[in-house]
């Protein structure tokens, strides 16, 4: 009969003396585990554009698109399977990020790139081709924490905080989203109190990007006197504030999303954005942000394309390249027509916005659609690499996974639908109707 030890050290013992001699050894790496086929450490040429739609852009936007994908492919694409797989953030890389000059997007002066709302989504998509990570990275801190500063901040905080910023000198994350208030967001319970030379702001707020490393943390709270959204802004490590990493998540792995704890923080009436009064002034802001947010997914779609088509030349069976096989190329021709559709899409949102036409259930529909085709093209491009469709070196495992909460953040599918359905129909269906008592009978 055999007795099992409880004692750890026997544990360890016993297993390790069953191993074989080589159960440690390190990995092989990927080229020479399957030389058969490039890894995307090795980014593969654009292949998606089958339309000129390049012939839409104005030379300005081109060059935008040429400089974010040539950094790309460069700095981010070596290293970002490894920062991916060990979920930590590529701060080596924030330098050269800077240097596109994309941070600030379409905000004019105060060191911002003053780029058309076409050229800075066209930068968000180069990014997202790549990396979706890093895009949700410059997102959070461009679209959302710069912006609202820009849209929402006095004179004093524009000077103060944006130069910084858009050289990514500075780093800022946006916190409106609460433990208990999701896509109910309006309802957030953090508060806001009115104090001797400013406010006190006590919650807790959670899923905040960048939040853990941000420099500069906007906080929306609801004012205990008007009960109308307010926004601040936090310097961090202020007395009481606290941001964890939110762990064990499986999609965008490099975004360090946090869980933002504030007890008692004191926030100088100088750092109170004069421009945020209600919900309605946060609005303005996320419909840009929404528009970005599409582009997100409409990039990862291009790079998912671009490793499929490259894979497929490469990755012999039966004697022949993948690439030879009638369901492979209508598989690879359903993707590409997936990008174009996405692309003319979010071209069209651009313009809109450009114009002031567009609505809000425009940019919903835009976000819901493009998150919806690119889920299908990132599961396509996972049946087509087989067994490497699972793995992160060859991108598409790794950009199904990133899909998932860009399905969900920015609003829901479901949300931004019924935020489109709202809109043609003129009837409100986002929340149920009141529940009464039910009737005795």
């Amino acid at each position: 009969m055999t007795v099992f030890s409880n004692n750890k050290d026997d544990v360890d013992r016993t297993e390790k003396s069953r191993r074989s001699s080589y159960f440690d050894s390190p990995a092989l790496d990927v080229s020479v585990a399957f030389p058969q086929a490039t890894p995307a450490s090795v980014f593969p040429p654009c292949a998606s554009d089958y339309y000129h739609f390049d012939d839409l852009l104005t030379p300005e936007e081109q060059a935008i698109r040429m400089k974010v994908r040539k950094c790309m492919e460069k700095e981010v694409a070596p290293i970002m399977t490894e920062y991916w797989e060990k979920a930590k953030f590529p701060f080596e890389v924030v330098p050269q990020l800077g240097a596109l000059r994309i941070s600030g997007g379409t905000i004019k002066g105060y060191g911002c790139p003053g780029l058309s709302i076409t050229g800075s989504a066209i930068a968000t998509a180069e990014v997202a081709r790549v990396d979706a990570s890093c895009s949700t990275f410059i997102l959070v801190h461009s679209s959302l924490a710069m912006l609202t500063i820009a849209l929402c901040g006095s004179e004093t905080q524009k000077q103060k905080y944006l130069p910084s910023m858009a050289e990514l000198k500075s780093i800022g994350c946006w916190a409106l989203t609460e433990p208990d208030n999701g896509s109910d967001a309006s309802a957030l319970k953090t508060t806001a109190t009115k104090v001797d030379g400013g406010w006190i702001l006590e919650g807790q707020k959670r899923w905040i990007g960048n939040a853990t490393f941000a420099d500069i943390l906007v906080i929306l709270a609801r004012n205990t006197v008007t009960n109308q959204i307010n926004g601040f802004i936090v310097k961090k490590d202020a007395p009481g504030l606290s941001a964890t990493k939110i762990e064990n998540k499986i999609g965008l792995r490099m975004v360090q999303n946090g869980d933002i704890v504030m007890k008692k923080v004191f926030v100088p009436e100088e750092d109170r954005l004069p421009g945020m009064n209600s919900f309605q002034d946060t609005s303005k802001v996320l419909a840009v942000s929404r528009v970005m947010v599409a582009w997100q997914p409409i990039g990862i779609s291009m790079g998912i394309y671009d490793m499929c088509h490259r894979y497929l030349k490469e990755r012999k069976q039966f004697g022949a390249p993948l690439a030879a096989f009638q369901i492979n190329q209508q598989k690879l021709v359903h993707m590409l027509s997936n990008v174009q559709a996405m692309f003319l899409v979010g071209w069209r949102l651009c313009k809109l916005y450009e114009s002031g036409k567009m609505t809000s259930g425009q940019a919903s529909l835009g976000k819901s659609w493009i998150t919806l085709r690119a889920r299908e093209t990132a599961a396509i491009g996972r049946e087509l690499l087989g067994g490497n469709g699972i793995l992160a070196d060859f991108l598409v495992a790794k950009a199904f996974c990133d899909l998932e909460p860009i399905y969900t953040y920015e609003g829901t599918y479901d949300i931004n639908t019924l935020v489109t359905g709202r809109e043609i129909t003129g009837v409100a269906s986002i929340k149920p109707p009141a529940l009464s008592k039910r009737s005795r009978l």
